[in-house]
């Protein structure tokens, strides 16, 4: 297993990540700084938007951001993207979510799902300790947070037999997401901990110089999935499941009964069926992600 920190040396982003980029640092006042063991960490605040700032090679990062004056109110496209895997599992009873960032959406999916079980992976003790203190994350009995690499936090999960019906991957680094949470091998571990009906949500790039090689990954373990991207992100949503996919009137049908409960989040679930593709973009010619073969050695060969 790599560290994180070796992790870092790759940096995978070339895209800018439109959803995830602000200047919170200019004119903005500085709640919070520290260097953990991973990463620079900023709180920052300017006007009502509070926001964790993960300070990487490429710049600042926004990891979370909270609007002061309305804390439900989801600030970006991409954690909205988040509960679109509410159209395949409408009602999760346990729930994975791999990254906490300041904890918006296990929150949201505790408020939603007061009895479903949330395990939360994050790896980063800070970040756990920022989330507590500025962005009013609390653990409860069903929602409870593990300080643990989720890599292998999945490959404990599966041996124990343990399953979810609802999978967020949301393990960002800044502008990087950790090579082994990209592979073949990492995704047939999160099917084995899939129920029957669970559905996989993974937030990665919409551009990237990986987009191809991401793409072919997941077609090599799941077949297919529906490719969520929205022009106001620059970020994509992977979401797939263990059986053949919903035809879009299913999940047309499913956005008209789930849609009330999510309006105070800002989720605008009405308009993400016809955004769901499965269509391909990518070159299926391009080489499956392993764990001999990861965007490091991409890297080099670029």
């Amino acid at each position: 297993m790599r560290s994180e920190n070796k992790l870092l040396s790759f940096s995978v982003v070339t895209a800018v990540l439109t959803a995830l980029i602000f200047p919170v640092l200019v004119n903005a006042q500085v709640l919070h700084e520290e260097r953990s063991v991973y990463r620079d960490i900023t709180v920052a605040q300017n006007g009502n938007r509070r926001c964790l700032v993960f300070n990487v090679l490429r710049g600042d990062r926004n990891q979370t951001c909270l609007d002061m004056n309305d804390k439900d109110r989801l600030v970006f496209t991409y954690t909205k993207m988040s509960f679109a895997g509410l159209l395949l599992t409408p009602s999760p009873k346990n729930i994975l979510v791999a990254g906490l960032g300041g904890g918006t959406i296990p929150m949201a999916m505790n408020e939603l799902f007061p009895d479903a079980t949330i395990d939360i992976v994050e790896i980063d003790q800070a970040v756990v300790n920022v989330a507590k203190d500025y962005f009013f994350f609390e653990e409860n009995e069903k929602m409870k947070v593990s300080i643990n690499d989720a890599r292998v936090f999945v490959k404990r999960a599966g041996i124990l037999g343990k399953k979810y019906d609802y999978i967020i991957l949301d393990a960002f680094g800044g502008d990087y997401i950790p090579e082994h949470l990209l592979t073949q091998e990492f995704l047939e571990e999160v099917k084995l901990i899939m129920s029957p009906d669970a559905v996989l949500v993974a937030n990665t790039f919409s551009t990237s110089r990986f987009y191809d090689h991401e793409s072919v990954t997941y077609q090599q373990v799941f077949n297919e999935f529906f490719n969520f991207k929205l022009p106001s992100s620059g970020n994509r949503i992977i979401m797939t499941q263990l059986g053949p996919l919903p035809p879009r009137g299913t999940l047309a049908s499913a956005a008209q009964q789930i849609a009330p409960s999510l309006e105070k989040y800002g989720v605008p679930l009405l308009e993400y069926p016809n955004k769901l593709s499965t269509r391909v973009d990518w070159d299926m010619s391009r080489r499956v992600l392993t764990d001999q073969y990861a965007p490091a050695n991409l890297l080099r060969e670029n």
